[in-house]
């Protein structure tokens, strides 16, 4: 009876993950490394997420959350991924990129000027912090 319930718990807590109970289904992607493979599997991941759902007709939200050396995939300057991502941001509206406060004021005090972001880069007070809070609020944590 017990492997019955925690089997029961177990598979309704599956059922729910990624979903917020309103049947949108959320992905959040975590990007701290700044090589170009993997910043372009990322975005692959988003790409097939988002073509996934849209085809079965579900509603979803995406989120990249880029801290650390992973931040340069938002950087008008170091991104080798800049015109995906530019792309990504007009051609799949419930995508956002989210750049780490805390990176950029490493990145400010040691280039002695702020990074210049993608316009569609939203700054977050800590990359960590903001995946915590995306898994909190019923996201698939994801680093690809």
């Amino acid at each position: 009876m017990c492997l019955a319930m925690c089997l029961s718990v177990f598979v309704s807590h599956m059922a729910y993950a990624g979903q917020a109970g309103d049947g949108v289904n959320r992905l959040a992607l975590q990007v701290s490394d700044n090589d170009p493979a993997t910043l372009n599997k990322v975005l692959n991941v988003a790409a097939n997420f988002a073509r996934m759902q849209s085809e079965k007709g579900n509603m979803f939200e995406i989120e990249i959350v880029a801290f650390n050396a992973g931040l340069h995939m938002l950087r008008e300057d170091t991104s080798p991924v800049l015109d995906r991502v530019k792309n990504f941001s007009t051609s799949i509206p419930d995508l956002q990129f989210s750049a780490c406060q805390n990176t950029i004021n490493g990145m400010t005090k040691k280039e002695g000027k702020a990074p210049q972001l993608v316009e569609s880069a939203v700054v977050v007070p800590g990359g960590v912090g903001r995946l915590m809070k995306l898994d909190d609020s019923g996201y698939f944590v994801i680093r690809p």
